[in-house]
């Protein structure tokens, strides 16, 4: 995998060994073009796996960014490929659910790439979105399966963009109170 923009552009990202599912250029090219310009933004990489998505944000000007990854097969690539990064990537090796629990600083970004067969979803986004991790001007962001719909979206959040890449979908979600 390579680096789709930014001032990493081309560089190569090693990939785990075990099950993973890397986001496509095609899809990290159109989800960052619709964020636009990051510099000075927060950025959160949940589900992070290769660190990929966290690359592509520092890669583009992201200021302080974190990835969470518990599978412990990705833990050396993940801290390989996050040694690139113009900045700083904090890596937090625990499951998702705990970080979101524990976590008491905001983001401007929030991305979160569970494997497709996990089951909760759109709880995680509810906890997410009630969560410390996020402030007014936050945006969440989800990929998931094309077949599988948002059964509600969290009382406090917006769906604001949802783009189709294959066989999946990103939904972009922010604060309904902006």
């Amino acid at each position: 995998m390579r680096i789709t923009g930014g001032s990493l552009l081309g560089r190569r990202v090693k990939v785990p060994d075990g099950v993973i599912r890397p986001a496509m250029d095609r899809m990290r090219e159109s989800i960052f073009a619709v964020l636009g310009d990051l510099s000075g933004l927060s950025f959160l990489d949940l589900f992070s796996g290769s660190g990929i998505i966290a690359l592509e944000a520092a890669s583009r000007g992201a200021a302080a960014i974190d990835a969470v990854e518990k599978d412990p097969l990705k833990r050396k690539i993940l801290l390989e490929n996050s040694s690139m990064s113009p900045v700083r990537i904090s890596c937090h090796f625990m499951p998702v659910e705990l970080y979101i629990k524990r976590a008491k600083t905001p983001f401007d970004l929030i991305f979160c790439d569970p494997p497709f067969p996990y089951r909760h979803k759109w709880e995680l986004i509810k906890s997410i979105s009630e969560s410390s991790l996020v402030k007014n001007e936050s945006r969440i962001l989800i990929h998931r399966p094309k077949g599988e719909n948002c059964p509600c979206i969290p009382q406090n959040m917006i769906l604001y963009d949802s783009r189709e890449y294959g066989r999946s979908i990103v939904d972009f979600f922010k604060n309904s109170c902006i």
